[in-house]
């Protein structure tokens, strides 16, 4: 986990889970994890970063996969940032299902109000329906329908990390930011 704050918060929550599926990989010849962003994900990936900022939903601890196009997604949305949130790259996010992922984030410490998960389909897609118990109807079909690259899922809490758990939390946005396609000699 992240060194983050562990001081208890002086208020009780919201306590925000910022869920995102990393950006558009490429197939080349190499394994699953040493994949690299496509170029529309090294667009796209900056778009989801500008999204958390201008929305305001800017995370105090980031969690994710070592995987190579998680890593190059998270450094893309950091450079949105004014200034990055500590990271740790947790290999059990890697590939993770729901219930392993929701692990992860019963682990953050107390201080963090904002925690950003980046991962993997499924496991991303499963475990923000798991948690939403409700919310903007909109946008819990859409996520049911389908969780895109640099789709990002953001749910709130009333309850502190380790008692998050099913129908818990309220999935206030879904959005899948784009980034723009320059054509040559732009």
């Amino acid at each position: 986990m992240p060194s983050a704050p562990d001081s208890r918060p002086t208020r009780p929550g919201p306590f925000r889970l910022v869920v995102l599926r990393h950006a558009k990989s490429a197939w080349p010849e190499v394994e699953d994890r040493d994949r690299p962003l496509a170029p529309r994900g090294r667009r796209d990936a900056p778009a989801a970063g500008r999204r958390l900022a201008e929305t305001g939903c800017l995370p105090d601890a980031v969690v994710c996969s070592p995987s190579r196009r998680t890593r190059e997604t998270w450094e893309l949305v950091a450079e949105q940032f004014a200034a990055a949130p500590p990271v740790t790259f947790d290999d059990r996010v890697y590939g993770a299902s729901a219930a392993r992922l929701l692990d992860v984030v019963r682990e953050t410490p107390a201080g963090v109000r904002t925690l950003l998960l980046i991962g993997h389909q499924p496991g991303v897609q499963d475990l923000v329906l798991s948690l939403a118990g409700g919310g903007d109807d909109e946008a819990l079909a859409r996520v049911r329908e389908k969780f895109p690259t640099s789709g990002l899922a953001v749910l709130e809490s009333p309850v502190p990390w380790p008692e998050f758990g099913a129908g818990g939390a309220v999935l206030r946005e879904f959005a899948v930011p784009r980034g723009v396609k320059h054509t040559r000699g732009e």
